[in-house]
Parts: C-alpha cells; structure tokens; sequence
C-alpha cells in the first residue's frame, strides 16, 4: 500500500446506494470502511467485493439512531484504521444511512417523526461531529438529501423536512469547517431502483412509469446513477466544489 491511498467511510453501506458508492470510490481507487446496521453477510460480502477490485475494506456494525453508540462507534473506526492501514485518520466521510417512511402528513405519527429525525439528521449531526477528529484536514463530506427536498410527492411530509434540515446543515458544515480545509457538499438524488421505501420505485411500474414520465432523461434513476456521481465528487477534480446541493435525478420534476 501507498501512503497516498485514500480511505473513506460510508455510512449504510452493506446494500443499496450505500454498497454502490463503496464499489464506486473502490473502483477509483479509494479504500472503504463500510458500516451497517442489522445486515453483517451483506456487508462482509460489499468487503470481499472491494477486495476483488484490488482495494482495502473493513466492515463496522452502527445504528445511526443512536447517538449513544457514537463514542463507541469512533473508537472502533479509531482501532481500524490503526489495524487496517497503519494510520489515525480518513479522508472521506460519506452520511448516506438512512429509512423512508411514506406516510400523509395528516397520519405521520410522533413516533415515525422520532425515528426519521434520529436517523436523518440528528443521527448525522453528531455522528460527523464525533468523527471530526479522525477526518483529515483537506478530508471531505458527502451528506445525502434527496430530490424530495426541492420538489413534492406526498407522503414524504417528514422525510423530506428532514433532508431539507440536512441541505441546511450541509452549508453550516463547509463554513465552519473550512479552516481545516474540509469540503461538504450534498448530494440529493432522484427516484433510484433500489429496495428503499420497500422497493416501490423498483417494483411498482405504475410509480416507476409515472416518474420516469416526470424525468426529462426519460427513465427512474439506478445506483450506479448515483454511486459513480459521489465518486467523481470525491476526487481530486471537484476539490474547489464546496457548499453546494448537487441534484442527481436525470432531470426530475423540471
């Protein structure tokens, strides 16, 4: 190993856009501490998958809902980073865990309320903040919004309240980080076929045909759609991009 090989942690990273954006910065070239919350064989196998690609990657169990878990969590990417790479800090820290629940606002309970707010933002707020010690200086942030922060579909009242949060916190981050060197950008993507929100967009063509009639490319968006626009953000190229909300969704709702 090079001393120059970047490490990057993606949160919710054993399926879905998550494993896409692992395999996508592996295949650039970037190693990756991937982490899930329940699915230990799907993210051992995004390890050996990134390992096939010729990279580096460790696997780490957290709940992102849970905000007392955090200091153990960081102790934990601490040990292997020392164990897996010889070194005390990464480079890239990518926010994509995250659950849909689609629901009226009229019937959005408290508790549906609590547990997007844990997870979405609050969940990000102080994972990030708990993590900055082991980020690099000129490191960078990756925080996922989604297309539902610009345009409406309902059902994702607080869903979307949440990610429009993280837009928000996205441009505190890149102001305050700055001094460090540290880039933060948001990602928002359009509707993706992926098992998210149950699957819907994938497997309903009644929702999948209504969107890709909203989308000016003509179809719904795949992980590799968004996995490979995170991984081309992260390099070198898009240093001088900060602050900025970068919509992916091929033109959705325009």
């Amino acid at each position: 190993m090079t001393n120059n090989t970047k490490i990057a942690l993606v949160t919710g990273a054993s399926r879905g856009l998550g494993k896409n954006t692992a395999l996508a910065l592996a295949k650039k070239g970037v190693d990756v501490i991937v982490t899930y919350r329940s699915s230990e064989a799907e993210a051992s196998s995004v390890v050996s998958e990134v390992s096939e690609l010729g990279g580096k990657a460790a696997a780490l169990q957290l709940d992102t809902s849970n905000a007392k878990t955090f200091d153990d969590f960081v102790a934990q990417v601490k040990q292997t980073l020392q164990d897996n790479w010889q070194t005390e800090q990464f480079d890239f820290l990518v926010n994509n865990a995250g659950i849909g629940i689609n629901k009226p606002f009229a019937e959005t309970t408290e508790d549906d309320f609590d547990r997007l707010m844990n997870i979405q933002f609050k969940g990000v707020f102080f994972l990030t903040q708990k993590l900055l010690p082991l980020l690099k200086d000129g490191g960078r942030i990756v925080n996922l919004s989604s297309g539902l922060a610009r345009f409406t579909l309902p059902g994702y009242s607080a869903y979307a309240s949440m990610k429009g949060a993280i837009e928000v916190l996205t441009r505190y981050m890149a102001k305050e980080l700055g001094h460090r060197q540290i880039a933060v950008n948001v990602v928002a993507p359009g509707a993706i076929e992926t098992d998210f929100a149950g699957g819907s967009v994938r497997d309903n063509p009644e929702i999948n045909n209504f969107i890709a009639s909203q989308t000016a490319l003509g179809r719904v968006g795949l992980p590799d759609d968004i996995g490979r626009a995170i991984a081309a953000l992260l390099s070198e190229d898009n240093r001088w991009v900060n602050a900025q909300r970068i919509e992916v969704s091929g033109g959705q709702s325009i």
